[in-house]
């Protein structure tokens, strides 16, 4: 693991899965996520982990901000091409929701914590990989926003006006849907 704190205002971590991080590759990182400063503030941190599959080069961003997470992961033949991808889906993601974020960030309107207690389970030969996080009251619409900023297919929540706990997903025809308790 290499620990970074150049940048003026983000806390970058770079880590290798079962590799080792060149330098060369830690200062490139360092140098890209710099130019997200002028979207963040003092308390900034970025994870950013690096690997090979089946000789792809895999490089995962994830930035938390306050208590926003944004995350990119992009496979490339090369770790530099992985990179710049990642760092460019990380500001299409900020530009396209600039507006809402700001209206939400300030007001604290949506919380997304995955907790350190992540476990795997064996039931019936599926291997199950169990995470836990905090519910915080939000909106559809919030909810949305954050399942795209995390880039995954569906985002449970507790909705603000009822408390009932839902899931929006993401349609096949780019819609989305909505399940809630009848």
């Amino acid at each position: 693991m290499l620990r970074r704190t150049a940048q003026i205002f983000m806390k970058i971590a770079i880590f290798g899965k079962q590799m080792t991080v060149r330098e060369s590759l830690a200062v490139l990182i360092e140098k890209k996520l710099g130019k997200f400063d002028k979207f963040f503030g003092e308390d900034t941190e970025a994870l950013v982990t690096c690997r090979t599959r089946k000789g792809a080069k895999i490089i995962e961003i994830t930035v938390n901000y306050g208590q926003t997470v944004f995350r990119a992961e992009e496979e490339s033949e090369t770790f530099i091409t992985a990179l710049d991808r990642a760092v460019e889906a990380l500001e299409r993601q900020i530009r396209k929701n600039k507006t809402r974020l700001e209206r939400r960030m300030r007001t604290g309107a949506f919380v997304i914590e995955e907790g350190d207690d992540d476990e795997y389970d064996e039931e019936e030969g599926f291997r199950i990989r169990r995470k836990t996080f905090p519910f915080k009251p939000m909106s559809c619409e919030e909810a949305i926003l954050q399942m795209n900023l995390l880039g995954h297919s569906f985002f449970a929540f507790t909705d603000q006006d009822t408390g009932e706990v839902c899931v929006v997903y993401r349609r096949k025809d780019g819609d989305y849907g909505l399940i809630s308790q009848a």
